[in-house]
């Protein structure tokens, strides 16, 4: 029995061959929140790595080397960079479901994240040595190296990058899920969400250096070395991953006997937790069928799928920067202010909207603004007003954070369909105005307000219906709601 904290002896006064009614155990309110605060703190800093991880799992750089080498390099043609875009998603649709499944069935999180962090640094890295679009065809250059010979396409690595990295945010936040209770896990997930929008930043930051510095060093191109750079980052991460994220609350080692006791208590406490009997013994995939059968999670996947259309500029918004008229390092300098902003009123638009448990309003606010960005854009071409459409249109990111609720594997699986779809949206040859481009945003944004208000109406009816019965049976104390 441990009794290296403060207050140990008061919390655990059972022999250890007894087994601890954890009621009588915590009953001193004072030593358990003592205890609690330094169990949560311990906890938040190892979990600040996934936010770490996330960067890097989002820090794609292929349409900052579009203009940099890249296209050329590989002789692309009409639509395969979008196609190489859009493939990733592929792969991350087919795996994020059974990802989270066998996470679930192994239970070790700390060995499994990284694991999949280091195969997607490889990948990355061999997308720097990629000679031609797919395995089939041949470089206009004759094949003079064994190297070359032997890379992949860059088609094939793009498609395995995408199956690889869908491990990560669904696990993160099934881990995340298994340590706070319900009106601590908001504040976790939005931080973890903002690390995907400042992901974008740095990885212009980065790539701005490296594209303007590295090029033709040991002979290679610069858009190579931003991949081989990348790669060998995450691989790095990864391996310190290892030893700093925990496991679930029942195998973490560093817990004392105290602390995992009082994590299963806190858990037993927050009411609607206690699902083992559906993820952990309810069969492996009972919590799937739950998800599968119900049409709510199908209507609001739709619908973030819509939004994640209207959200394609984001994949290629060193191209619309570009579009400003400066130079290309100066461009990708240019990236990185919106996408900072868009985080900080990401963060601010969370933690009011957990704060008033209002979903709609706030995620309606931050599509319109966005809205407004695009019809900015498609009316006019003078600089300034086409850098503030930038920045608006980026926040919109924010109302996204908000959709994502439920059931979410299964969501941010078929809202990937929208980032297929998106891929396609930004035609060269629409360019420099898209406003072809963004019309399309423009009409997926109004579709997704639509789809999410006339969801809100079913829970307000839903709710309805629930404090009816309520009264019916003499229940005085407000019970369960959906959060419209």
């Amino acid at each position: 029995m441990s009794s290296g904290h403060p207050g140990a002896a008061s919390l655990s006064p059972f022999k250890e061959h007894e087994e601890p009614d954890l009621n009588i155990e915590f009953s001193n309110v004072e030593a358990r929140n003592k205890l609690e605060r330094r169990l949560l703190w311990k906890l938040d800093l190892r979990m600040s790595m996934l936010v770490l991880i996330y960067i890097l799992n989002f820090m794609s750089n292929f349409s900052a080397a579009r203009s940099r080498g890249l296209v050329t390099d590989l002789h692309l043609e009409r639509k395969q960079f979008a196609t190489l875009l859009s493939i990733l998603y592929v792969g991350y649709i087919i795996m994020q479901i059974p990802s989270n499944m066998f996470l679930n069935y192994i239970g070790k999180p700390s060995l499994y994240l990284p694991a999949c962090m280091v195969i997607w640094g490889i990948i990355s890295a061999l997308t720097g040595i990629t000679a031609k679009y797919d395995v089939l065809s041949v470089s206009d250059e004759l094949l003079t190296t064994v190297l070359i010979l032997a890379s992949p396409g860059v088609l094939l690595t793009r498609f395995f990058l995408g199956f690889v990295e869908a491990a990560f945010f669904p696990g993160a936040v099934f881990l995340i899920s298994k340590w706070y209770k319900r009106d601590e896990i908001g504040l976790r997930l939005t931080i973890l969400s903002c690390g995907n929008i400042i992901s974008s930043a740095f990885g212009a930051l980065i790539a701005s250096g490296i594209l303007s510095d590295m090029n033709d060093n040991l002979r290679h191109a610069a858009w190579r070395w931003l991949f081989y750079i990348e790669g060998a980052l995450t691989v790095f991460v990864a391996i310190i991953a290892v030893f700093i994220l925990p496991d679930f609350p029942i195998n973490t080692k560093w817990l004392s006997d105290d602390e995992r006791r009082l994590v299963l208590k806190r858990m037993e406490e927050d009411a609607g937790v206690g699902d083992e009997t559906e993820t952990e013994q309810g069969g492996r995939c009972h919590g799937l069928y739950l998800a599968v059968t119900d049409w709510k999670v199908w209507w609001i996947a739709l619908a973030a799928a819509s939004q994640v259309v209207a959200s394609s500029f984001a994949i290629y918004f060193p191209t619309l920067t570009a579009t400003l008229g400066y130079n290309p390092t100066v461009t990708l300098l240019l990236v990185a202010p919106p996408f900072v902003c868009a985080a900080i009123v990401a963060f601010v638009l969370s933690r009011h909207s957990d704060r008033t448990q209002e979903r709609f309003y706030h995620m309606s606010a931050s599509y319109i603004v966005g809205m407004i960005g695009f019809i900015i854009a498609m009316c006019t071409m003078n600089t300034a007003a086409l850098y503030l459409s930038l920045f608006l249109m980026e926040q919109s990111n924010a109302g996204i954070m908000l959709l994502r609720a439920v059931c979410f594997s299964l969501i941010n699986s078929i809202q990937q369909l929208g980032s297929i779809a998106g891929s396609y949206v930004w035609q060269s040859n629409w360019g420099p105005t898209y406003r072809y481009s963004y019309g399309i945003c423009l009409a997926a944004s109004s579709i997704s307000i639509t789809m999410c208000w006339v969801f809100r109406q079913h829970l307000k009816t839903l709710n309805r219906k629930l404090e009816e019965e309520e009264q019916e049976k003499g229940i005085k104390e407000r019970g369960f709601r959906y959060l419209p």
